[in-house]
């Protein structure tokens, strides 16, 4: 209840200069709520302040994963050579351009001063440090290697989202050509065709059967329109709503999707990679594999493997390997259960699974480099198909047009 007391007063960001005991002037920044407590923490750090300025925050963008990357990979870089813990932490938040990147590098700098461990300060923050990051910095802090696990952190980080971001923009092509056909159809159904349809009432002749249909669509979106986008719109919002929310409806689609055709085989492979890495990385920071396991699933960004998880961690808490866990699972590649098998009998087993992961990593790249070229063709058919189809039916008419004269 006091952290939470503590956390509701409103903080503010002071810049301050002062002398250090060897009577050198420093400079720096702190989150406080007052001057004296920022004077208080100086003199606790040796400092003698002699300005101290209260500087408004700025409104900070969201944090987003990469930049609990770049936080990571800017604090193993700093800690590796010879940096203190907390002054990394001072250079890190003032050099970070997001102001609530800054904030929260703050505030866990504050915990860290105050005694509490770098892995209890970074677990008050579960939004931005899953359980997998906290449990790699306390193996860190535990076996005295904090900044070889931070290194290694935030290459399995970097690796994780440079996977994501080649994911969405594999979807991101076909999903983005869908959206401009259905405007551009719009406003041909809403403004072109009844254009159209007042040219044509005047030839007196029997109208063909595709310009008619495409005449009856056009009524319907310039009569109902708004009920078109609402449905579209509300129905797409609460869609996506439930699967965010609903544990069910998340089951159910990922397992849709990993049975799309092309899609489904790179979402799979995708898991796959981040799975094996994220079990690579923990084993070589020495977490027993039970406990590596706990995190394992819910890295893989998809339930089915998840669950798969749950169930291999079962298996192999009751004497199971790990390779027969993996293979009753139903899910991984026969690839993978040959590197882990050969990784178990030769005590290799994290070198096996980063081996399996890189592989993986490269096959998406793969992917989605052969996805670019082969949807090209494809959307420039549906594209044509679609609106030349719109345009021939209306222009029947005129070709016929001679025969009424």
């Amino acid at each position: 209840m006091a952290t939470a007391a503590s956390r509701s007063v409103k903080d503010f960001v002071f810049e301050w200069e002062g002398k250090d005991r060897h009577g050198k002037i420093v400079r720096g920044e702190l989150r406080a709520s007052g001057e004296n407590q920022v004077q208080a923490t100086l003199r606790r750090q040796g400092v003698f302040p002699t300005k101290i300025k209260k500087r408004r925050m700025r409104a900070g963008k969201k944090i987003k994963p990469k930049d609990i990357a770049l936080f990571t990979r800017q604090m193993a870089t700093m800690m590796k050579a010879g940096v203190p813990l907390l002054q990394s932490f001072d250079i890190v938040g003032r050099g970070n351009t997001n102001p609530s990147v800054g904030k929260l590098l703050n505030d866990i700098r504050a915990d860290v001063e105050t005694g509490t461990s770098l892995s209890g300060a970074f677990r008050k923050y579960p939004l931005y440090f899953d359980s997998l990051y906290c449990n790699l910095v306390g193996a860190g802090e535990a076996a005295g290697i904090l900044e070889a696990l931070l290194d290694r952190l935030a290459l399995y980080m970097e690796k994780t989202e440079a996977i994501k971001s080649k994911i969405k923009s594999a979807l991101m092509y076909p999903i983005s050509v869908v959206i401009v056909a259905f405007v551009v159809v719009t406003v041909i159904m809403i403004f072109v065709i009844p254009a159209f349809k007042e040219v044509f009432s005047s030839f007196g002749a029997d109208l063909p059967a595709p310009t008619l249909f495409v005449m009856a669509i056009s009524e319907v979106f310039v009569q109902w329109w708004w009920l078109i986008f609402g449905v579209i719109g509300g129905g797409f919002y609460f869609f996506m709503q439930a699967w965010r929310r609903s544990e069910k409806m998340q089951q159910v689609m990922d397992r849709v999707v990993l049975r799309i055709p092309v899609f489904g085989i790179l979402i799979e492979k995708s898991a796959v990679a981040r799975w094996t890495r994220t079990l690579s990385t923990m084993f070589a920071a020495g977490v027993p594999l039970v406990e590596a396991l706990d995190s394992v699933g819910g890295a893989a960004g998809n339930s089915v493997y998840a669950i798969a998880t749950e169930k291999i961690q079962q298996e192999v808490s009751t004497g199971t390997s790990l390779t027969a866990a993996m293979g009753n699972a139903n899910i991984f590649p026969s690839m993978v259960l040959q590197m882990c098998a050969i990784g178990e009998e030769s005590g290799s087993i994290d070198h096996m699974l980063g081996k399996a992961a890189d592989f993986y990593e490269a096959e998406v790249d793969e992917m989605v480099a052969g996805l670019s070229s082969l949807m090209e063709p494809i959307i420039i058919v549906f594209l044509g198909s679609l609106i030349g189809g719109i345009v021939v039916s209306m222009y029947l008419p005129i070709f016929k047009l001679g025969q009424v004269v």
